[in-house]
């Protein structure tokens, strides 16, 4: 080989390794991307551990259906619904059609018991919520919408905000009787 061959060579192996690099900074996969890296450790190993288990799940069903890859659309816009109970906060991230985008539940995070409805709780499920919107859709702008009388409602509206998302409104859609249904007769004591 010439030593010119050996240059056109060198430079096409430079070329293909740098179209590597840039297609795989155009779909962050890693943990600093979606926010997690400052998950605490022991969220992070149930978090891991769950994947470990699903995987595993998957690889045993012989007969799986393969899915139908949809296009990657970004979404901008987006709606976030907080429905926060006494037992348990829940964050659901929507496109402005009410499509499912991301959620985070109390429990998926690995909190358990009276851990569930606490305002920590409700910030890192968001966290995990708005990862993984911003990650696969670009998700930059949000109108909120809150139910419940739970202690996660503010913490979770607060955790959309310092991690990244334009909240744009919040309303509060707790529902409310007007008179409704017939009270219970006054206990005879």
């Amino acid at each position: 080989m010439t030593e010119e061959k050996k240059v056109e060579k060198s430079t096409a192996i430079k070329a293909k390794k740098s179209k590597k690099e840039a297609k795989n900074n155009d779909t962050p996969k890693s943990e600093a991307d979606l926010g997690l890296e400052e998950l605490p450790e022991e969220i992070k190993k149930k978090l891991e551990k769950k994947k470990a288990e699903r995987d595993q799940k998957a690889k045993s069903k012989k007969t799986r259906k393969k899915k139908k890859k949809t296009a990657r659309t970004n979404i901008s816009v987006g709606k976030a619904f907080i429905k926060a109970t006494y037992n348990n906060t829940i964050v659901t991230i929507t496109d402005l059609q009410g499509n499912v985008i991301s959620w985070a539940s109390a429990g998926i995070a690995g909190f358990k018991g009276p851990k569930k409805s606490t305002p920590y709780a409700a910030s890192i499920i968001t966290r995990l919520a708005v990862g993984k919107a911003k990650e696969e859709y670009g998700l930059s702008e949000v109108s909120v919408f809150v139910k419940g009388v739970g202690t996660g409602r503010e913490s979770a509206i607060r955790a959309l905000n310092s991690n990244g998302l334009n909240v744009t409104l919040i309303k509060d859609v707790t529902p409310i009787p007007h008179n409704g249904c017939r009270q219970r007769r006054p206990r005879r004591v």
